[in-house]
């Protein structure tokens, strides 16, 4: 009696194009096999592209072929797409088996190999599969380029964005949160030429952003972020189409942090070092030769000491991490006065955040309807399953479609929430009888804390002491007060 291994082998487009599903060849295999006596000595069942033989069950088959390379084996399955759809690695296979005394047959599409014209036959039977994936994988591609050509992005989301599907059934992408705000952040901060962009990555990446190097530099060089899809026309050129989904930066600033990391760095490691120590640089004046003070490091016996310092014979100096934190602390007992914090509520109430508020409410609740009634479409279908109403590769089926569409609503809900806290932390601004709007000092980089003392510089400098007062000017005086001030009102 002759024996066979059967190998039976769908994916899913083409159980949904043609119908194929493992049960049905399996079934029909069992079958010829009975009609024909053969003795069926294992059936293998596989979920996979054929575009190669990077099969898990095909990998078992192979293995328990080669356990036994003296004896004669025989593969069946239905046609000659089920196993393979590449011509070149079909025959290479096909030449493998055969040291292994192995013959792969399709029984809806049988060769006699002992015939020399019948390779021809196996050749079209091989061709035919390869130019169908081949012409599915142009249609895709076309459709694609229309997608993109009308701004819609097809393809996986970047990260920073969900894919979305509308209620009319088209696909989009949206902004996600907080990866989104952590984007915005990371381009504004390149525009500004302080930090390197390796420090700019660790930076992010403190803040919540998980992103390997390479991903961050093909990050900040994707025009998506700035509202724009690109197009190519051949391997060197390309254009932009203006997309129909919301940007996250400008295109003016996209095009900035381009213009900056392609061109040479001229601020060094050290100068960045330099600046982040000594940023109140600049805005300090010797009390007795009214020089600026400058900010360098003086070699001691076993390590360097930051000072700010004059130049001139008065030798006025003093430790510049001890000048840095006074100013910090005398900065943090500043606070933003009552009237201001009424002021911003008014502008939050002008925004009219109750009626957003409201808005996104209406859309969880949408959300989570929809939700509801995708689980009941799948408790229904697994009901009709089990009273042997609905074939498994119908409910296969239902269940796959079910829990995709979940998946996206479940996304989509998670973002709704996010916009929700944040509209609840914004009306939590006046809860209190003063806002403490400089805690964050210290976390802030050297740009923004030079900039900080730019608009408030200090006044006053005990340069013996280290006693500091700050000089605010007619504006913020009005909406900045010391915490005691503050209580007294």
């Amino acid at each position: 009696m002759k024996t066979a291994y059967l190998y039976v082998r769908v994916s899913t487009d083409e159980q949904k194009r043609k119908g194929y599903s493992l049960p049905e060849q399996e079934d029909r295999l069992l079958k010829y096999c009975e009609y024909n006596n053969i003795a069926v000595k294992g059936i293998y069942r596989e979920d996979y592209s054929a575009k190669n033989f990077n099969r898990p069950e095909w990998k078992k088959l192979i293995a328990t072929v080669r356990s036994k390379p003296k004896e004669e084996k025989n593969i069946l399955f239905i046609k000659w797409d089920r196993f393979s759809r590449n011509t070149e690695y079909a025959y290479e296979m096909i030449g493998m088996l055969r040291k292994y005394k192995t013959t792969a047959m399709a029984i809806d599409q049988p060769i006699d190999f002992s015939v020399p014209e019948s390779t021809v036959m196996l050749a079209v039977y091989l061709s035919v599969p390869e130019s169908e994936n081949s012409r599915r994988a142009m249609n895709t591609a076309n459709g694609i380029r229309r997608a993109k050509q009308m701004g819609r992005y097809p393809s996986r989301a970047p990260m920073g964005f969900i894919n979305l599907t509308t209620v009319d059934g088209k696909k989009i992408i949206a902004p996600k949160q907080p990866e989104a705000g952590i984007i915005r952040w990371v381009f504004h901060q390149l525009a500004k030429n302080v930090h390197r962009v390796e420090d700019v990555r660790k930076m992010a990446d403190g803040r919540g952003l998980k992103c390997s190097q390479s991903h961050f530099f093909r990050l900040i060089r994707n025009p998506v972020y700035c509202g724009l899809i690109p197009i190519k026309l051949n391997s060197q050129e390309q254009h932009m189409v203006k997309g129909i989904h919301d940007p996250l930066i400008s295109e003016a600033l996209f095009y900035e942090v381009q213009r900056i990391i392609t061109t040479r760095r001229k601020v060094t490691a050290k100068k960045d070092d330099l600046k982040a120590m000594f940023f109140l640089k600049g805005t300090l004046v010797c009390p007795l030769c009214k020089r600026n003070i400058c900010g360098s490091f003086s070699q001691g016996k076993t390590k360097r000491y930051p000072y700010y310092h004059c130049y001139g014979r008065c030798k006025t100096r003093i430790n510049a991490p001890f000048l840095n934190d006074r100013y910090q602390r005398k900065l943090q007992q500043m606070v933003l006065s009552g009237n201001a914090v009424d002021l911003f509520n008014r502008i939050l109430e002008d925004w009219n955040t109750n009626t957003q508020k409201a808005e996104y409410l209406q859309e969880r609740n949408m959300v989570v309807r929809r939700l509801n009634e995708q689980e009941s479409i799948l408790s229904q279908g697994r009901k009709l399953f089990v009273a042997a109403i609905l074939k498994l590769d119908d409910y296969t089926e239902l269940k796959s479609e079910c829990r995709a569409k979940s998946k996206c609503l479940k996304r989509e809900l998670s973002n709704i929430n996010v916009k929700l806290r944040n509209i609840d932390k914004q009306g939590q601004l006046g809860n209190g009888p003063f806002v403490d709007i400089f805690q964050g000092f210290p976390g802030l980089d050297t740009a923004d804390r030079k900039h900080l003392a730019s608009l408030i510089p200090p006044l006053k400098v005990d340069f013996q002491t280290g006693d500091i007062s700050l000089d605010l000017n007619g504006a913020l005086s009005k909406i900045l007060l010391t915490k005691r001030k503050a209580k007294k009102q």
